[in-house]
């Protein structure tokens, strides 16, 4: 890698810590119902929002009936946002006139919205309204974040709570998260965005003369797609949703205008999920917890982070073609297809490094053109989970199944009961952690494999052989683990890949999120097991590396086969191919 690329690594690294560590405290004691600055501004709303939708937020919930009150939350809100793109043709801040989505593929999108995958089989400027964009889409941007947030909270309720059955409300956990949270963040952040050039507008899309004649009229104009962006942009980064107003995503110029904006945008895909780790130490008591936790997700970041050098290195064939693929001091040379010269590799590359360790998937570059094993990067950082930070709250309560299985793994080891910040962890967690894990690798397994055979999943590839695999893998691994990004040379919107892909976005979820809040439940129930000398210290270096390894293997034996017929295929034959054009 160059000296620039090592700068502009070292300092976004450590931006995001330094910046981590303030808001994590913060939401520490929102969660707490501690005093806040925001308390006078916030309270009479809170407190009316309640009266509005008859909610004690005092009534303490089972894991039942908060597992049920948020599925049936996010049910109501996947039907609102499937209704307003049936119906949008006839409802108003429809400037352009834009036709009612097909079925299927509002059926897709209603559920991305709701899982927080923001997978978009659509471009977005020639599909959805305004209304569209922002009564279903940003709203549910704001609540499904708020929701894995809630979740969080509730298994951190789990260990800190003995013999008890309540785990907390539900309602209560989703209001003070959007309220507190998300909605002044996103408003600031928006702010500054439309500072930096990112539309927000009401007004119909723009009609400008071309400077080039088009066949010798001097009249032509272009079209130029604008729109309510700003909004959305600040919270699809934020609440880790991923997605795009613009079919470009934050490629393009009104998403992601300046260096300043992309290095900020990017800040804010791993900001909050960092930051939940300093909350969980907070409420727990033990911030130690907190800092091994941090530390195990960023050791892995840094690790995969040298993608980087993998782009920088370009593909022999274009260099064989006679493509400068030079280094130089401003310049990092290597593979620039599929990037944008105001990026660059060097930011293009951690921005594909970080929306797949966060559960986002916005993009500035097109991964579909990354290097076979440097796109293989993103693509095994979605399978593993994207705990590492991934989403805001279900990236951190994914770590926290992983140290579960860590110190029950450790357990077996010495012939001891495992034990975790106080609480044993016995065979019901161990099947709840197995569901957990086994899930996603059944739908992302399943469903590639089911695709390679059929025709309606083989019709959509561009590109048939080892990369047309990948394709494949990639879009089943994202909406599995509700990344939502793409090797875009699959063409998924299709009725079998909208269906499809749906049912794999709402297992990936909420098949996850159920099982997280009965692990949260049983905690409860336990009585508090004091620390002794056989007790496993879950905040010494031996446990980050214990966790970090327990990630690494899980993945490496599930998925390493599947990786092995794509990118790792596709390398081989890029470097045994050189100065052939392919």
């Amino acid at each position: 890698m160059t000296a620039n690329s090592v700068v502009q690594i070292g300092l976004y690294v450590l931006v995001l810590l330094v910046l981590a560590k303030p808001l994590g405290e913060y939401m520490a004691r929102v969660y707490d119902n501690s005093p806040l600055w925001l308390t006078s501004l916030f309270t009479p709303i809170e407190n009316k929002l309640y009266q509005i939708c008859a909610v004690n937020p005092k009534q303490d919930m089972r894991w039942t009936e908060y597992a049920a009150a948020l599925l049936w939350f996010n049910l109501f809100g996947g039907l609102v946002i499937f209704a307003l793109q049936l119906g949008q043709a006839q409802l108003p801040l429809n400037p352009q006139q834009l036709s009612n989505v097909s079925s299927d593929s509002a059926f897709n999108t209603a559920i991305s919205f709701v899982s927080n995958t923001n997978w978009q089989g659509y471009s977005g400027e020639t599909t959805m309204s305004y209304l569209t964009q922002m009564l279903g889409l940003s709203v549910q941007n704001f609540v499904s974040a708020a929701t894995g947030m809630a979740v969080l909270v509730a298994m951190i309720r789990g260990f800190q709570r003995v013999q008890v059955q309540g785990i907390g409300n539900f309602w209560q956990d989703l209001t003070r998260g959007t309220l507190y949270i998300l909605l002044p963040f996103s408003f600031v952040f928006a702010l500054f965005l439309v500072g930096q050039g990112v539309v927000q507008t009401f007004k119909p899309y723009w009609q400008v003369p071309v400077i080039e004649q088009v066949n010798n009229t001097a009249s032509a104009t272009q079209t130029i797609a604008v729109g309510p962006a700003a909004s959305q942009i600040a919270i699809k980064q934020l609440g880790t949703n991923g997605g795009g107003f613009f079919n470009a995503n934050s490629a393009h110029p009104f998403e992601n205008p300046t260096p300043l904006s992309n290095f900020l945008e990017m800040l804010a895909l791993l900001l909050i999920p960092a930051a939940l780790c300093h909350t969980f130490g907070a409420l727990i008591g033990d911030r130690r917890q907190g800092w091994a936790i941090l530390t195990a997700m960023t050791l892995v970041f840094l690790l995969l982070l040298p993608t980087v050098y993998l782009e920088q290195s370009g593909n022999p064939n274009l260099a064989a073609l006679g493509v400068d693929q030079t280094p130089s001091a401003l310049q990092s040379g290597g593979n620039m297809e599929g990037k944008e010269t105001r990026f660059g590799i060097t930011n293009s590359t951690i921005w594909a490094v970080a929306t797949t360790a966060a559960s986002n998937g916005s993009v500035n570059a097109m991964h579909d053109s990354f290097t076979p094993l440097a796109g293989m990067i993103p693509l095994w950082l979605i399978q593993l989970g994207e705990v590492i930070f991934g989403g805001v709250g279900s990236g951190l309560y994914g770590m926290l199944i992983f140290a579960l299985i860590s110190v029950f793994v450790a357990g077996l080891m010495i012939g001891r009961t495992p034990e975790y910040l106080g609480k044993k962890i016995e065979a019901f967690e161990m099947q709840m952690a197995s569901i957990i894990i086994l899930i996603p690798a059944f739908l992302i397994l399943g469903g590639t494999a089911l695709a390679v055979l059929i025709d309606a999943g083989k019709s959509s590839v561009s590109n048939p052989g080892a990369h047309g695999f990948s394709e494949i893998l990639y879009a089943f691994s994202s909406a599995s683990g509700n990344n939502g990004s793409a090797f875009a040379g699959l063409g998924a919107n299709t009725p079998f890949y909208n269906i499809a892909l749906g049912f794999c976005m709402l297992i990936g979820r909420f098949g996850i999120i159920v099982p997280v809040l009965a692990i949260a439940g049983s905690l409860a129930l336990k009585k508090s097991v004091p620390v002794t000398s056989g007790t496993l210290a879950t905040h010494t270096p031996i446990f980050v590396m214990l966790l970090i390894g327990t990630i690494i293997l899980v993945g490496a034996l599930t998925f390493v086969p599947a990786l092995a017929l794509g990118p790792v295929v596709e390398h081989i034959i890029m470097t045994t191919t050189t100065g052939v054009a392919s």
